[in-house]
Formats: C-alpha cells, sequence, structure tokens
C-alpha cells in the first residue's frame, strides 16, 4: 500500500506541476498578445486634407483621365509632385495642403479644397505618366518621369520645360524610374519590353551605361529602385513574380533573387539597407531580407489583383502604406502581418456606382512620433492623412 500511495502522490504532483506550467504558457501568451495588440494600437491618425477637382462636388462624377498613378515628396519633403493620366505634372507646397493649424478647437476638421487652387503650377506632358521621381542634386528644381509611350523625360520646374529626352524601350510603356544615390549620375528605367535600361544622366541623349532583362521571356518589369542608403544595388520588380538585386558596378548576374509572390510585383521599396518590401497583384505584401533571399513576413488585408495602388515605406516609424482595389488605404506595421489602420474614401465613388480604387500613396520621410500619408484614387482626390504615436 505505502508503495501504491507513494506512486500515486509522484503522479498526482507531475500531474499537478504540468498544469502549472501549462498555466503559465498561457499567462505568457495572453501577455505577449495583450503587448501585440497595444503595439497595433499605438497610433491615431485621422485624414486632414481632400483635394479634388471642380468644387468637390460627391454627385459629380470623375473622368477616368483624372486618376492619379504616382505621388513623390521632393528630398525637403516639403513639395509635392504628382502624375497621372491627365498628362499633367502637378506641383504643390505641403503646407498649402493645410488650411488651418490641427488645433484643439478643429483637429477633426477636413480642409477641402480643388487642385486648381492648391495646386502651384503644373507641366503638360506629352503622354500618361506611370512614374516620376525627383533628381538627386538638383535642389528639386528636376524632376524625371517615365510614360505609357516609353519615353523617360526630366523636366525643370524653374523654366517649366522638358530638358531631357531618351527613348530606348522601343515605345513600350515604362512603369518605372529612378535614380543613384551611391552613383548620383546614374538614372535607370524599368519597362514592358522586359529591359530595365541604366544611363548616364549627364549626356543630354541619355548615352546607356547598361541594359539587363532580367525576367526569363522578356517579363515586364514593372518596378526598379537604387538603394536610397547609398550602396551600390538596385533593385527589380518583374511580371515573372520575382525581385531582382543588381551590383551596378557589375550587372552580369543578380546578387539576389527574392522569389515568394504568385503573380506580377508591381512595386520594391528599401526599408533599410538590406530589408525591402514588394508588392504584388496576388493581394499582399512582402518584407524580404535580401542577404539570406528570406522572406520575412508577409501583409495581407487589401484588396490587389489586377491593378496598380501604389506603395510606400515610412523608414523611421516602420509602417508601410498601400491602396486597394475596394477604395481604402491601408497601413501595415512592419510587425505585424495584418493591417493597423483602414480608411475607407468614398465606398459608392462620387458617381455613385462605385468601382473606385486608391491607386497611389506615398509617405512624408520625417519625424518619429508623428507621419503624414498622401494618398490618390482613380478619381483624381489626394487625401492627406496625419498620424500621431499615442502617448
Amino acid at each position: 500500500m505505502k508503495n501504491l500511495s507513494t506512486k500515486f502522490h509522484r503522479h498526482s504532483h507531475h500531474h499537478t506541476q504540468e498544469s502549472q506550467n501549462q498555466l503559465e504558457k498561457e499567462a505568457i501568451e495572453e501577455e505577449q498578445e495583450q503587448q501585440e495588440e497595444k503595439a497595433r494600437c499605438e497610433w491615431d491618425f485621422s485624414l486632414t486634407t481632400i483635394v479634388s477637382s471642380g468644387n468637390n462636388n460627391i454627385s459629380s462624377t470623375p473622368a477616368i483621365s483624372d486618376a492619379l498613378g504616382v505621388i513623390e515628396f521632393d528630398q525637403t519633403n516639403s513639395i509635392i509632385a504628382t502624375g497621372g493620366i491627365a498628362r499633367k505634372i502637378r506641383i504643390y507646397n505641403f503646407k498649402s495642403l493645410f488650411a488651418h493649424e490641427n488645433t484643439s478647437q478643429n483637429a477633426h476638421e477636413i480642409t477641402c479644397l480643388d487642385h486648381a487652387r492648391a495646386c502651384d503650377y503644373y507641366i503638360c506632358t506629352p503622354a500618361k505618366l506611370s512614374s516620376i521621381r525627383w533628381k538627386p542634386r538638383s535642389d528639386g528644381r528636376v524632376l524625371g518621369s517615365g510614360d505609357y509611350d516609353g519615353v523617360v523625360m526630366e523636366y525643370s520646374l524653374e523654366r517649366r520645360i522638358p530638358i531631357f529626352e531618351r527613348d530606348e524601350h522601343g515605345g513600350r510603356r515604362v512603369w518605372s524610374v529612378d535614380y543613384s544615390l551611391w552613383d548620383p549620375v546614374l538614372g535607370a528605367s524599368g519597362s514592358d519590353d522586359g529591359t530595365m535600361q541604366m544611363w548616364d544622366t549627364r549626356c543630354e541623349s541619355g548615352e546607356g551605361v547598361a541594359t539587363v532583362q532580367p525576367g526569363v521571356g522578356r517579363s515586364a518589369v514593372c518596378c526598379v529602385e537604387f538603394n536610397p542608403f547609398g550602396g551600390p544595388i538596385v533593385a527589380v520588380g518583374c511580371a515573372d513574380r520575382r525581385v531582382y538585386g543588381y551590383d551596378i558596378r557589375m550587372t552580369g548576374d543578380p546578387v539576389f533573387v527574392l522569389d515568394g509572390h504568385r503573380k506580377t510585383v508591381t512595386y520594391i521599396k528599401f526599408l533599410d539597407n538590406v530589408t525591402l518590401v514588394s508588392a504584388s497583384i496576388d493581394g499582399c505584401l512582402k518584407l524580404w531580407d535580401s542577404d539570406n533571399s528570406n522572406v520575412i513576413r508577409s501583409y495581407k488585408g487589401h484588396v490587389n489583383s489586377r491593378s496598380f495602388i501604389g506603395l510606400s515605406v515610412w523608414r523611421n516609424g516602420g509602417l508601410l502604406g498601400c491602396g486597394s482595389e475596394n477604395n481604402k488605404v491601408f497601413v501595415y506595421d512592419r510587425r505585424w502581418g495584418e493591417p493597423i489602420w483602414v480608411h475607407e474614401s468614398n465606398p459608392v465613388g462620387r458617381d455613385g456606382c462605385g468601382g473606385g480604387f486608391v491607386s497611389s500613396v506615398c509617405w512624408r520621410q520625417v519625424e518619429e512620433d508623428q507621419c503624414t500619408l498622401v494618398a490618390g484614387g482613380s478619381d483624381g482626390d489626394l487625401q492627406v492623412f496625419q498620424g500621431r504615436r499615442k502617448s
């Protein structure tokens, strides 16, 4: 009986210890979930400004030519340039988008402006624009663009005329242009012709430096970005579902290949020197470690199966912004796979029939405890959102 009693006692003690360990594990998991939830809710976002065409009449019907394809802040984060189907580059002073300062009395008011009054000036372009980029070391005086006719151009904002033209893509649409910070004389463009062209911006004719064909079968090159932290790497996203990284000093073979999307890669952005974020029409964003070509995290929630909906990263705060084909703006924290904030923009559209989508986004790269995200839609509206970190 003693032996039986002893065995029973030991078994009971072991069972009690297991239960206690399980309770402690559940308590730790619950605490982690609470910390994660608190982190997901550490930002307050609000819509502060809407810039639209006409008198902002919600019943007016937006024309397809209003669609905005790209938004870019200049290097000082004080000037905004936009481009799209309207064949215009519009230039805005960031401060002009705020008719009032957000005080305690009007913090929840939305400023409504029209493009004609909010825009400082515009430059007409010969074709629809798919990409614009401020040229480094030009003191905000030169803006590069890629268009639907396959042409790369640069515009002098002081003279408001084109000063550079390059047509090496055989008339095939240029999806993306960018400039190198590591070697400021280099520019690059990616096109439907399946190539990335690198060229010398000092030459009036844009002398070619290299032609790279990343994908098999000349898959369209949909996005190009040089490492903005000064490294010699350029990243290229393609219709073959992959992202390729090249050393601009030797472009024969890629230094990394990021393979994980199920459909065309539409955007690629550097979050830091080795971490990149990609977007695809498979409906998700992916965070990558380019050192080992591994996926760190996937982000899902937005709708994207056919269109370019924009992608921007706010490096100071580790936030990702993108549009959606259900006319919503999404913000993700790099740490979590689900969105931390979603804003719906006129869900039925100004024509009352729906079908609109958010087509471009851009973070202002300043501050750490407050942020600004500018979004553009297929209806031509600009929306300015401000976020503050909760105290």
